[in-house]
């Protein structure tokens, strides 16, 4: 009895391992046919008794020994008993359910009472095993239409609290876009830095993108955001010029897990439009350029031509161009940009009046200056739009 004892605590320990192991898996069955292959590989090595995992029509999933050419019959005779466990040709039967739905049949090989307890044990951990995963499965099923704003108000309540998901705490959604069609590590790589912790979902809705839903606690601010977004992209350091973050903004109800989603994936598309040079950007720093981006094309181009009189910032020299941006870059400082140019005073003046005569407008003068601005900020938009269409 010590034995079983021992045996059954070390079976507990197994099944921990492994339960975690299944939370790495990608696979969209409940439980693969490689976690229970691996499951009761580790129950023989504790117990040193053989064991078979069959479906209810009696074919073999995972086994650890030869399996009788008469097992898939008695399994299925098995099925239609009543019998929850049943000796069979020497062997111990017994039955695995998913909540009432008959699941798997577990087989040990053995008929003495010590075999039967053992195979009880190795039966209660792969079906402790299949509730946990259906949860977590159940858990990312909801967390993805809770993203994707397919859940009704009185859904989210009931199916949160059926999951144990609080519903009134501090969250923030981040979107990482990998290079995940090269390699398929990426969402593992997160999930080893979230996925142990309970309250954190790790999950994606596409091929490119993995979204991490993380709970906050009380004190963390955006600049903790900015901080695990700099650890997330470290997961990444050999390929970080193909990878961008996104955040957007601190909610504080479940039901308002989409918009923070949403507003990641503004600050992921803005981001690539105004900011190609950083690969973290959160929502609160689109700045102007988050309402350019809602602006539809043809207004754009309306605008560009009455700005420019049918030209466009791309006719200007590139000499002219970084002028523009260096004298925007000091805050339509003159002095402090002819000094970063190396160039006379007098220089940068004869460029910004070159300028005034070709498009009426003095970046000396505020409102001029940001028009300017502007214009530029939506040609790069069009760009942008554009190349999407191609």
């Amino acid at each position: 009895m010590i034995f079983i004892v021992k045996v059954a605590d070390s079976m507990a320990l197994f099944a921990e391992r492994v339960f975690k192991e299944s939370k790495r898996e990608g696979a969209e069955r409940m439980i693969s046919n490689q976690i229970l292959q691996n499951t009761i590989e580790g129950l023989k090595g504790i117990s040193k008794v053989d064991f078979c995992v069959l479906d209810t029509e009696g074919k073999e999933l995972a086994a650890t020994g030869e399996v009788d050419k008469n097992c898939s019959d008695a399994v299925l005779a098995f099925v239609e008993s009543p019998a929850d466990s049943q000796v069979i040709q020497g062997r111990q039967f017994f039955k695995i359910f998913d909540e009432q739905r008959l699941e798997y049949v577990l087989v040990a090989n053995g008929d003495s009472e010590g075999e039967y307890m053992l195979g009880k044990i190795a039966a209660f951990q792969i079906q402790s095993l299949l509730v946990a995963y259906k949860e977590r499965f159940d858990k990312d099923n909801f967390i993805k239409n809770l993203l994707l704003d397919n859940l009704l108000l009185v859904d989210i309540y009931n199916r949160a609290k059926k999951l144990h998901i609080d519903i009134e705490v501090r969250r923030v959604v981040f979107i990482v876009e990998t290079n995940r069609e090269k390699d398929g590590n990426e969402l593992e790589k997160i999930r080893s830095l979230f996925g142990g912790k309970s309250k954190d979902f790790v999950t994606a809705v596409d091929e490119k993108n993995i979204i991490v839903v993380k709970e906050l606690a009380e004190n963390e601010t955006y600049d903790d955001l900015r901080k695990t977004a700099e650890v997330i992209l470290n997961l990444f350091r050999s390929e970080a010029d193909g990878v961008h973050i996104a955040y957007g903004t601190v909610i504080n109800e479940l039901k308002e897990v989409s918009r923070s989603y949403k507003e990641a994936r503004m600050a992921l598309d803005v981001g690539k439009i105004f900011f190609g040079e950083r690969n973290i950007i959160a929502y609160s720093q689109l700045g102007i350029g988050r309402l350019i981006y809602q602006l539809p094309i043809p207004l754009c181009k309306m605008f560009i031509k009455e700005i420019f009189d049918g030209k466009s910032p791309d006719d200007f020299d590139e000499e002219i161009l970084s002028t523009i941006n260096k004298f925007f870059e000091n805050s339509l400082n003159v002095s402090e940009t002819s000094r970063q140019l190396y160039i006379h005073r007098n220089t940068l003046v004869y460029r910004l009046d070159k300028l005034q005569k070709s498009t009426g407008l003095d970046l000396r003068v505020f409102e001029d200056a940001i028009t300017f601005k502007i214009a530029l900020m939506v040609v790069k938009y069009m760009k942008y739009m554009e190349s999407m269409d191609y």
